[in-house]
């Protein structure tokens, strides 16, 4: 069953990185490297089958990962 809770993001926050839910406002955690974060942020969304999105120091999406279920029916 797809879970109900938001997509995890990691963003820049001054000198820092967050891990966040993307429906709430607090950090799940922060963390001195961007690798940090991500790898913490990956491992919130498997454990909550949502989707990962990995932002760069300006903010921007580069790179999404989807660790729920996919309901499209695409081959390949």
């Amino acid at each position: 069953m797809p879970s109900t809770q938001g997509a995890i993001h990691v963003l820049p926050s001054g000198d820092e990185w967050i891990v966040r839910r993307e429906d709430q406002t607090e950090p799940l955690s922060t963390h001195g490297t961007q690798e940090e974060a991500a790898e913490a942020g990956r491992a919130v969304a498997r454990d909550d089958e949502v989707e990962f999105m990995l932002h760069g120091a300006d903010g921007q999406i580069r790179e999404k990962d989807s660790y729920g279920n996919d309901p499209r029916d695409i081959p390949g």
